[in-house]
């Protein structure tokens, strides 16, 4: 048995229950969403080793879905179609897939694809402690940020809150989940705790820079994102 986990990302159900099927049977550990906005929420926040993406989907589709993903990630991405469309395969390449499956697809193809993924996943040396935002960059393993290569100096639990909104790149995030992922359930309600580091962080980067990352969503909460 291998110890790898997949998500699978199509709206098709009777193909994303044959595939898992499928792949269950080889071993591999499934999840599957049938949305694009909330396929994408599940590879942000989920430890999968790779994903299988279908290009036509409802919310969000699998381009934008893409799009978002490689800003923060460089897992693994197959991407499915419908459509026999070159310009699709560029598009999807360009974008950051790393192999292209049209439908209807032979599964026994769909198989040796994703054990030629996994193969390169163990011989590159992939940059994924680094998230880069615009000019702001994070080193998760060196537990350093930056501004156009201008050190910036946070405490612990600041540097932890920007990771966790630059993994989430351009999704709001409610005060209650900032506060669950960031300090843990020790700190639930306790919200105002949320609203002081968001300050601090925005002194430090936002103000100190001219350049606004954190906004807030009346009523909702915080969300990073980069405006040109």
């Amino acid at each position: 048995m291998c110890d790898q986990r997949i998500l699978i990302i199509e709206d098709e159900v009777k193909i994303a229950r044959f595939v898992q099927l499928e792949l269950e049977h080889e071993g591999y550990t499934v999840e599957q969403e049938q949305d694009g906005r909330a396929g994408l929420e599940k590879a942000l926040h989920g430890n999968h080793d790779l994903i299988i993406l279908d290009v036509m989907l409802p919310s969000l589709n699998g381009m934008e879905v893409l799009r978002r993903l490689r800003q923060v990630s460089e897992i693994p991405v197959i991407m499915l179609t419908a459509k026999d469309d070159v310009m699709d395969k560029v598009m999807g390449l360009d974008f950051g897939a790393d192999d292209y499956l049209t439908k209807p697809f032979a599964i026994e193809e769909l198989l040796a694809r994703i054990r030629v993924a996994f193969k390169h996943k163990r011989v590159q040396h992939v940059k994924s402690d680094v998230i880069q935002i615009g000019n702001l960059k994070l080193d998760m393993h060196k537990y350093t940020v930056s501004f156009n290569k201008e050190t910036i100096d946070l405490t612990k639990k600041e540097f932890d809150l920007l990771k966790f909104l630059m993994l989430n790149n351009e999704i709001v995030l409610t005060r209650d989940t900032i506060l669950e992922k960031v300090w843990g359930y020790d700190f639930a309600g306790d919200t105002n705790i949320v609203d002081v580091y968001i300050r601090y962080l925005r002194i430090k980067i936002d103000d100190r820079f001219h350049q606004k990352f954190i906004h807030t969503v009346r009523g909702v909460g915080y969300q990073l994102k980069y405006e040109e």
